[in-house]
């Protein structure tokens, strides 16, 4: 009887081992399959998610540039002598123009998305602060101001158009 178990045993061993080996291969086959096919599809997705991320960045450096105070002075010429009434005029086309490109932040990362809102702030605190001063007494005398702090130091806009720059060197 212990003869036959133990023959029994030794024929089905080798079934045994090769069922063993062969769930194996499967698994390792399905497992290759399965990464082979991820792989397929986010490349399929880059393909079609990295022109639309590029065309995000574009309109977000196009609304960098709009809003730089230099440039936005220039095109935005006052209505009339009031400062305040030009204060609310150039803040108002920031936000606008900021409006406008909200749905930008889904393809662009969190961390550009804050330098861009950061700039869109700053510029907004410059017009605001130069709008406050008392030696400024007409809208032509708040370009002066905010154009002559230009001269002073950079931008807001510029060092987030630095940011923007980065973040599309590092999708390729």
């Amino acid at each position: 009887m212990d003869i036959t178990l133990v023959q029994l045993l030794l024929a089905l061993l080798p079934a045994i081992l090769v069922g063993v080996i062969a769930f194996y291969f499967f698994n390792l086959h399905t497992k290759n399959e399965e990464q082979r096919r991820r792989y397929l599809l986010h490349r399929e997705t880059q393909k079609q998610t990295i022109p639309l991320r590029l065309q995000a960045y574009e309109r977000m450096a196009l609304f960098l540039e709009r809003i730089n105070p230099g440039k936005l002075l220039l095109r935005i010429s006052p209505v009339g002598t009031d400062k305040n009434s030009y204060e609310s005029l150039l803040t108002n086309t920031i936000e606008q123009e900021f409006e406008h490109n909200l749905t930008q932040q889904i393809y662009i990362s969190d961390e550009c998305w804050n330098a861009i809102r950061l700039a869109k702030n700053t510029t907004i605190a410059i017009i605001r602060k130069a709008a406050k001063d008392d030696a400024v007494t007409d809208a032509n005398g708040l370009r002066e101001v905010v154009l002559k702090q230009l001269v002073e130091k950079s931008a807001p806009t510029d060092a987030a158009l630095a940011f923007v720059k980065k973040d599309v060197g590092e999708l390729f």
